[in-house]
Order: structure tokens, then C-alpha cells, then sequence
């Protein structure tokens, strides 16, 4: 069997012009979008939900190797730094360890 690759990252941002939660979203929804369509990655506004100048945002990567993997990331941080109206405060990686996951599939249902 193949090795998995993948990553989640979390982002923490300040949107220092926000005075509102329309607003907020209005500046997050480009970099969402761009990271959805451009790189093919799962992303979702993960905390500070209610607060106007606040937010993070998590992306999900899988990829079939390693080198790709890390470039993806790159490319992902690289669109969150430099996204306009945004401050990147924080960045904290978790990596998916494929050689401690136990053999097998997960079924609905199965406790």
C-alpha cells in the first residue's frame, strides 16, 4: 500500500479594517476561494466566528508525495501572507503520520 501524504494547517488572521462580520467574510471569502480552486484543498473558517477582526482558517492537503505535498503548502501559506486586507498572526502545521494509523477502513455504523 501507498503512503498517505497529507497536512492540515491552521491560519490565524487579523483583518484590521473589519467593522463588521459582513465585512470580515468579505476579505476571507477571495483567499478561500482562491485556495479552493486554485490548489484543489479543503478550507473552512474554523474560530472566531463572531468576532470581527478575527478569524482562522483551516486547509486540509492530500497529496501522492511528499515533495508535492510541500509544495502545496508553500504555495497555500505563501496566498495567505500576502492576501490584501489580511495580517497573518499564526501558522501551526499538524501532519497526518500514515505509519501509525491502524490497517483497515472505518464503516458507519462500527463502534
Amino acid at each position: 500500500m501507498e503512503r498517505v501524504h497529507a497536512a492540515a494547517v491552521r491560519f490565524d488572521l487579523h483583518v484590521p479594517e473589519s467593522r463588521s462580520l459582513k465585512t470580515k467574510r468579505a476579505a476571507i471569502r477571495p483567499i478561500v476561494d482562491t485556495l479552493r480552486h486554485k490548489y484543489r484543498v479543503s478550507v473552512a473558517e474554523v474560530d472566531f466566528h463572531e468576532q470581527w477582526q478575527r478569524t482562522a482558517i483551516a486547509v486540509a492537503v492530500v497529496a501522492g508525495s511528499d515533495g508535492h505535498l510541500r509544495e502545496v503548502l508553500a504555495n497555500v501559506e505563501r496566498v495567505v501572507a500576502h492576501a490584501p486586507g489580511v495580517e497573518l498572526l499564526d501558522v501551526e502545521t499538524t501532519w497526518l503520520d500514515a505509519e501509525a494509523s491502524v490497517p483497515g477502513s472505518l464503516v458507519a455504523g462500527d463502534d
